[in-house]
């Protein structure tokens, strides 16, 4: 065995574990195409196969349990270079946890190798059953036999686009056949049926290895699905986002001295975020500094909807807001979010619909109908009775906002114009 690629032949696994031949099968097989340790990338992740890591002289990652593959990808996005091999290591276990990162790898045939050590159960954390274990099989969590099929990671990784995908026996020398999987342009998966001896061989005495493969109708094989590897222009839809951003032309006068901090909060399904993103915008188009980030529960249709929205005649460094210079609250529930902060203000404005009980604040408290315009206009009207009151930016940067959004129809603009000529 040559130790160009591996550092030792002590490799640290249990007598008679498959894993030892995969790990030295690979190495022998990725000289044999004339790979160099450094032209390699070995990715593992949580399980028996992962203590390898150390042994190698490749360049090695080492991730969470199942995730293996996402690491190879992205790797391989990163790289996109077809000299380099990026080979992953996962166990039935993490291909079961990672499924999906394996398929997704296969239907881009991202120009990888994921090698399958499929020893049929958990060997790691236990000896339990996997998504792989065949019908069956005895482990820690089925005594009597697994009662379902394992999934053919197999027919799932051909179907799904896979270059290159076959079954070995993981008996005697297997590295030609390995060889075949890392040559493959494109992605390529091997899975390699083995036994573990620690929970394996104890829990299903008597049982071969090649009988238990054969009875879960799990042959050997190979699948060939031809195509082309992926490439970073197949997948490249804008070379810089920001550049396909329309610019904001600054055209308004601003009368901020210092840094104010806003807080928008009412119901969901008000428009909420759609008057901060307004608010943010005709701040820019008058000259200001502006950083915004929207909250609401995970059901996004019910509950809360607060912004955040931090205003400046220079440069922002930190967008976070604890209390707020300025808090605008539209509903009931936009209340209850942000009540805590509100009576913690000590100066500013708190603009409340006057729907609302006051809250204990130092804040110097609006009160006004904006839910009167209609639930669904209240956050935008708020917004302008804030600006129009402050008179930190003109209404027009608002109303020309507007404009140029396209909300001019879907917003009731002469209703609010009327509105904020009468106050």
């Amino acid at each position: 065995m040559s130790n160009g690629l591996l550092n030792t032949d002590a490799l640290p696994y249990c007598k008679g574990c498959g894993h030892d031949l995969i790990a030295k099968h690979t190495v022998k097989a990725l000289e044999k195409i004339g790979y160099k340790p450094l032209e390699v990338v070995v990715v593992t992740d949580i399980g028996c196969h992962g203590i390898i890591d150390k042994c190698l002289n490749t360049h090695t990652v080492h991730g969470l349990h199942g995730r293996s593959a996402a690491l190879g990808a992205g790797i391989t996005f990163g790289l996109e270079n077809p000299d380099k091999k990026i080979v992953v290591f996962i166990g039935d276990g993490g291909a079961t946890i990672g499924l999906q990162h394996i398929l997704e790898a296969a239907r881009l045939n991202l120009n990888m190798t994921v090698v399958v050590h499929n020893n049929m159960l958990y060997g790691m954390t236990g000896g339990q059953t996997s998504g792989l274990t065949p019908s069956g099989f005895r482990t820690t969590t089925s005594f009597e036999g697994n009662p379902f099929a394992g999934y053919d990671i197999c027919a799932l990784s051909h179907t799904a686009g896979a270059a290159y995908v076959t079954r070995i026996m993981g008996i005697g020398d297997i590295s030609d056949k390995l060889a075949v999987a890392f040559a493959t342009k494109g992605f390529s998966l091997a899975e390699v049926m083995e036994i573990c001896p620690s929970y394996g061989v104890k829990l299903n005495p008597k049982r071969k290895l090649t009988e238990i493969v054969s009875s879960a109708g799990k042959e050997p094989g190979e699948w060939i699905n031809a195509r082309d590897r992926f490439s970073l222009s197949q997948g490249r839809k804008s070379d810089d986002l920001l550049s396909k951003t329309p610019a904001i032309r600054s055209q308004f006068k601003n009368y901020l001295k210092k840094p104010w901090s806003v807080v928008l909060s009412g119901s969901a399904g008000e428009g909420v975020q759609l008057a901060a993103n307004l608010l943010s915008k005709a701040a820019i188009r008058s000259g200001l500094e502006v950083t915004q980030k929207g909250s609401y529960p995970v059901t996004v249709g019910v509950g809360f909807s607060t912004a955040e929205i931090n205003l400046s005649p220079s440069e922002i460094h930190f967008h976070g807001i604890h209390i707020p210079d300025v808090a605008l609250i539209t509903s009931s529930d936009g209340l209850a979010h942000n009540r805590k902060r509100i009576e913690a203000m000590k100066e500013g404005f708190l603009f409340l619909d006057t729907s609302l009980e006051v809250p204990q604040t130092k804040a110097n408290v609006i009160q006004h109908d904006f839910r009167g315009i209609g639930a669904r206009n209240a956050a935008i009207y708020s917004v302008l009775l804030f600006v129009l009151k402050t008179g930190i930016i003109p209404t027009e940067s608002v109303f020309k906002t507007i404009e140029e959004e396209g909300m001019g129809e879907k917003l009731p603009v002469a209703r609010i114009k009327e509105a904020l000529v009468e106050k």
